[in-house]
């Protein structure tokens, strides 16, 4: 008794070597106890308004219930958890939600008083929304920043600044941050009306399966289910208990297994294997990443749903896509559709540019410069400026799209900065908006047009390894010569036939499993950047990220020693075996996962049971002697 009062006791304190997360029974306790809580002051709570508020609306009678029982537990429930993830910065999230409620309940009163006096209080409300941005922009800014903008100016102005007391990212500010921008600027719009009470709009902010890792939710999707009764048939609750363990089996058995296996192995020192280990450990981050990402809000979505709540769909099999601007609305689709309707949009979108269309990238071109100390990076930059300058004004007929094209650019160069406070991280955006920018324009070009380019891309590359041999240009070489030809022979050559040629579904077939794969490579080779600047401190994260980068490119584009293969291919068989079947697992059919999501949520109680007991035991075959942290939660 005396063992399970301090484990009581240890729950309860905060703990940072103990974080709860979703792989843990620390996790599990917690949400036994507060499930526990929950189903009582729920059943409590709906009884008591059923006597006191038999005569008023359904509607009425419900959101009084909600408010008064449900929110208001959850809410203190978030908070707790959020105490035991990050301690005192608690504080921050409470401050965060304080200022969005506020101003929520002072754009609605403006609003109320221009109808009720006929005097405008546009700008007022305006100004006020540009506060509420600007605040909590600030807040995050500050923590995540902070060093990479003091880095920047030491460098350019050559002063030695340092950040006097240690800046501790606190778990999930991005999400918050981001889900309280949203409702400030949706109520500014109108789209959604003000939450009446701080409980309901402390609960939506603080929502704890989602709060540190995503997804973010938007106040005209979560903010109507608080008033909502509990409801949960016994499929949905199949389908929940599906989701949990599908989360886990993709967070301890493929990324975690994966991570300690093999990748975090060779990215740790590039230069102890061989170029293809280091072009393995690339693909296999890849499936990594989105098993551990995709498993936390498998989990998230799981948790939630067991309480009456539905979370918005985070992860479409993004590694089925064609193309990288496909791949971009399977992964991550609360942030991508969060950039799109707060940075996309209000940049101009498709319509037209803004200053900040122009502004974006000029700025970070001139920081790169300046940080370099490269005079032929400084003229090559000064080139491309004007070469787009030149663009925009000698064809007036194409602006629309050139500026389309910039602000989808602009969107992933600021994505990749969301990501992480270091160049690697813009470097990984930047590419990625080149990667969706490319996509749209070759759509667009004839099949004489996508020669030239490509014979232009060629020349320059042989020209460029002529003059400045070294394994990064021997590497795209190469891959650039096998790209070029499958892209010839699968969507030229076939243009010439124009209308009259008919490809079969065989060739079709053929066209897609290529565009898919080397998509994989495309967004895999990005995630170079994206791996080398992940779990670093924030001081030394530019220099050690380059580091590793440029290691694996040499080590890549280096002499490959083809004999070796098979000896690594056996030393690591369990680790490409459960690659594989991953993979293949995740190029399955929609249709057949769901499928047996529904068998699953199907079964007697009893089968379901066991099946859990069985997949729990498998899960515990795989668990590493250190858990590893979900990597989205340093965003």
């Amino acid at each position: 008794m005396t063992d399970f009062l301090i484990y009581l006791s240890n729950l309860f304190a905060f703990d940072d070597s103990h974080p709860l997360l979703f792989t843990q029974i620390h996790f599990w306790t917690f949400f036994f106890i507060a499930y526990i809580g929950f189903c009582l002051i729920v059943s409590i709570g709906e009884k008591r308004s059923r006597r006191r508020l038999q005569e008023l609306p359904t509607q009425l009678r419900l959101g009084k219930a909600r408010r008064l029982w449900r929110n208001g537990y959850l809410f203190l429930v978030s908070l707790f958890f959020y105490y035991k993830t990050s301690g005192n910065y608690v504080a921050l999230l409470i401050f965060s939600t304080i200022v969005g409620y506020f101003l929520g309940i002072w754009f609605d009163n403006l609003e109320a008083r221009q109808l009720r006096t006929g005097h405008s209080t546009q700008g007022r409300r305006k100004a006020l929304m540009v506060v509420g941005v600007v605040v909590n922009l600030a807040v995050l800014c500050y923590f995540k920043y902070a060093y990479f903008f003091t880095d920047i100016f030491n460098t350019i102005a050559s002063t030695h600044y340092s950040i006097a007391n240690v800046i501790i990212l606190p778990v999930g500010i991005s999400f918050f941050t981001f889900q309280n921008i949203s409702y400030i600027v949706d109520v500014y719009k109108g789209k959604v009306r003000h939450a009446d009470n701080i409980l309901d709009f402390g609960f939506y902010t603080t929502f704890f399966p989602q709060l540190v890792a995503g997804p973010i939710i938007r106040a005209d999707q979560f903010i109507p289910q608080l008033y909502k009764p509990y409801f949960l048939t016994r499929r949905q609750f199949g389908i929940a208990v599906f989701w949990i363990m599908n989360g886990l089996f993709k967070k301890l058995i493929l990324s975690d297994y994966l991570a300690v296996s093999f990748v975090d192995r060779i990215f740790d020192n590039p230069l102890l294997y061989t170029s293809f280990e280091n072009f393995s450990a690339l693909l296999i981050y890849s499936l990594q990443v989105y098993a551990d990402f995709s498993g936390y809000t498998d989990i998230a979505i799981g948790v939630a749903m067991l309480m009456g709540f539905y979370l918005p769909k985070n992860f479409n099999s993004p590694y089925k896509a064609t193309n990288a601007a496909g791949f971009w609305k399977r992964w991550h689709i609360s942030l991508s559709n969060w950039l799109k309707d707060y940075l996309y949009i209000p940049l101009g979108g498709n319509r037209s540019a803004t200053l900040g269309t122009f502004l974006i990238p000029t700025v970070m071109l001139a920081v790169v410069c300046l940080m370099a100390h490269n005079l032929y990076l400084v003229m090559a930059a000064s080139a491309a400026v004007v070469l787009l300058a030149l663009v925009y004004l000698v064809f007036p007929r194409h602006r629309r799209d050139f500026c389309t094209n910039l602000n989808n650019f602009d969107t992933m160069l600021l994505g990749g900065m969301w990501h992480g406070a270091s160049f690697n991280f813009i470097t990984w955006g930047a590419l990625n908006g080149l990667g969706i920018l490319v996509y749209k324009m070759w759509k667009k070009w004839g099949p004489w047009v996508r020669i030239i380019v490509i014979a232009i891309i060629y020349g320059g590359i042989r020209c460029a390894y002529y003059y400045y041999p070294c394994p990064a240009l021997s590497m795209f070489h190469f891959a650039f010569m096998v790209i070029a030809s499958a892209i010839i022979l699968l969507h030229i050559v076939p243009a010439f036939g124009g209308k009259r040629y008919r490809p079969s579904k065989f060739k079709n077939g053929v066209v897609v499993v290529w565009n898919t794969f080397f998509t994989f490579i495309f967004i895999s080779f990005t995630r170079l950047f994206f791996r080398s600047g992940s779990n670093l401190d924030p001081a030394e994260a530019n220099e050690v990220a380059w580091r590793t980068a440029t290691q694996m490119v040499e080590r890549i584009g280096g002499q490959w020693n083809f004999s070796q293969i098979p000896a690594i291919l056996d030393n690591y068989a369990a680790v490409f075996v459960v690659f594989l079947i991953g993979m293949v697992i995740h190029w399955l059919p929609e249709r057949f996962k769901r499928r047996y999501r529904l068998w699953f949520a199907s079964m007697p109680i009893w089968l379901m049971l066991l099946v859990v007991v069985i997949g729990v035991f498998v899960v515990y075959q795989f668990i590493t002697a250190d858990l590893q942290p979900f990597i989205y939660f340093q965003f």
